[in-house]
């Protein structure tokens, strides 16, 4: 909860279902944005893997950028 109001976080992948693209490009798309991304350090046999959630208000300007400058 940040200045007394929270805000829902989704992952690419929820993202990219609701839009109806790959998730690749929704990562590729939050690239320069105020975007969640945990990156735990890799181990000496396993490999590390980023976790990356979006916040709404950011999702809401990602979708204005890609779809509602196309319509």
């Amino acid at each position: 909860e940040i200045g007394g109001r929270s805000e829902r976080h989704f992952t690419p992948d929820e993202l990219a279902a609701m839009w109806h693209v790959a998730a690749n490009t929704v990562r590729s798309w939050s690239e320069g944005y105020g975007v969640l991304v945990i990156d735990p350090p890799e181990e000496r046999f396993k490999r590390g893997y980023r976790s990356i959630r979006v916040p709404e208000s950011i999702a809401a300007e990602i979708y204005a950028r890609h779809f509602e400058a196309a319509a």
